[in-house]
């Protein structure tokens, strides 16, 4: 296994994100046996790093993690976790989580109370490494209340040592994580952000991580392969890949994206079977980044899988406009959805955004057509963006 010096810690290069274990059926409960299998893998091949939080698998992910890592000595592996801040909100004196649909809403006196009952869940004494959970647009404001304390709360239980380290992870736009980072300049460690070849440009995983880098703090990286997306690729995609490595497989060629990039620290996969450790632990045991060449090649394979708006961010469009619209945004946003066919991974910004910021703004006048470089139907795209709004699909996760 390759390890990644942070601080006094030696982290290995491959963590193991406790999201998505094996499950019984596909939406049941953990598979304990299949889970454990996983864990004590990882754990016996060099994996050191593992990430949890309070909601993954309805609360379970939790308890089980801690119930299979402390078996092992303490100081062999490190835990993170995260503070639920994206899915509380406040009623009278209550915090509410969210997380487990408005059927099952859970009640807390005080964020003390979560985090106690995290570290009992987790059967710890103290985190590893513990995060804010979901630091974006729309749940700025939340974790940013003085009234609530959120971050005051949790230095404090840093300088106790409850916390080791601490920093939040984030689906956010690149200029948000660069408001949360200057804020609050020195209080994170490290950012945990969603990146790999197929959002590096699709959701500017680049500026992302150049941001975090910039403000010289680690990065932890988390859905290296999509979701599983970019391990069962199309079979053109696939082809392509095989022509130039025959023995590796789809996943190899993502974890070896991110190896390439100087100052990644933990790879976070979510190896749902044993067969996804093994292959995992044979690719980050041996340093072999993605060359130059490869990341061509890569470029290829996503020019395959997308059809965007090829807008280019110049911005003439924008003098144009009567609405004032941010009209790069939007494309950009769309693009996203547009490729996903669904709206969660940008959920956070457009809840964010004002009525007269949406795509629904546009009055198709046809300005911005007029001044575009790439003669691109703007009108046309913000109408299919606003009906994709209007009519979300079903979310992924229930």
């Amino acid at each position: 296994m390759i390890y990644k010096q942070f601080g006094d810690l030696q982290l290995s290069h491959l963590g193991m994100g406790n999201m998505r274990l094996p499950t019984q059926g596909e939406r049941g409960p953990i598979d304990k046996p299949k889970a454990r299998k996983v864990i004590e893998y990882a754990y016996e091949h060099g994996v050191n790093y593992f990430d949890t939080a309070f909601r993954y698998h309805e609360g379970e992910s939790e308890l089980f993690s801690g119930e299979v890592l402390t078996q092992y000595p303490r100081d062999t592996w490190n835990l993170a976790s995260k503070f639920p801040g994206h899915m509380l909100r406040r009623e009278g004196e209550k915090l509410v989580f969210t997380g487990f649909g408005e059927s099952r809403l859970e009640y807390f006196d005080s964020i003390q109370q979560i985090f106690q009952m995290q570290l009992e869940k987790c059967r710890v004494d103290y985190f590893d490494f513990y995060l804010l959970h979901g630091l974006a647009e729309s749940s700025y404001d939340f974790y940013n209340d003085p009234d609530i304390g959120i971050i005051e709360y949790l230095l404090s239980e840093k300088k106790a040592g409850r916390i080791k380290h601490f920093g939040f992870s984030s689906h956010a736009r690149a200029e948000s994580i660069e408001k949360y980072l200057t804020q609050w300049e020195g209080i994170f460690e490290l950012v945990q952000i969603q990146i790999n070849y197929l959002d590096w440009s699709l959701q500017n995983a680049r500026a992302k991580y150049e941001t975090i880098k910039k403000h010289g703090l680690a990065v932890v990286a988390m859905e290296p392969v999509r979701g599983g997306r970019l391990a069962k690729l199309p079979a053109e995609a696939e082809a392509m890949l095989k022509a130039a490595r025959p023995n590796d497989s789809p996943a190899a060629w993502a974890l070896r994206f991110l190896q390439s990039l100087p100052g990644m620290t933990v790879i976070l996969s979510g190896m749902t079977e044993i067969e996804h450790a093994i292959d995992n632990v044979a690719v980050l045991s041996k340093d072999d980044p993605a060359s130059a060449e490869d990341k061509a090649l890569l470029q290829k394979v996503v020019d395959t899988m997308t059809n965007s708006v090829p807008c280019t961010a110049c911005r003439y469009c924008c003098e144009g406009c009567p609405k004032s619209l941010d009209i790069p945004k939007l494309i950009s946003l769309y693009n996203e959805a547009a490729h996903d066919k669904a709206l969660f991974g940008i959920g956070a910004v457009l809840r964010a955004m004002g009525e007269g910021e949406m795509p629904s703004a546009c009055i198709a006048c046809g300005e911005c057509v007029k001044l575009c470089p790439q003669e691109i139907d703007v009108p046309d795209a913000m109408k299919k963006f606003a009906d994709m709004i209007a009519n979300p699909p079903p979310s992924p996760f229930g």
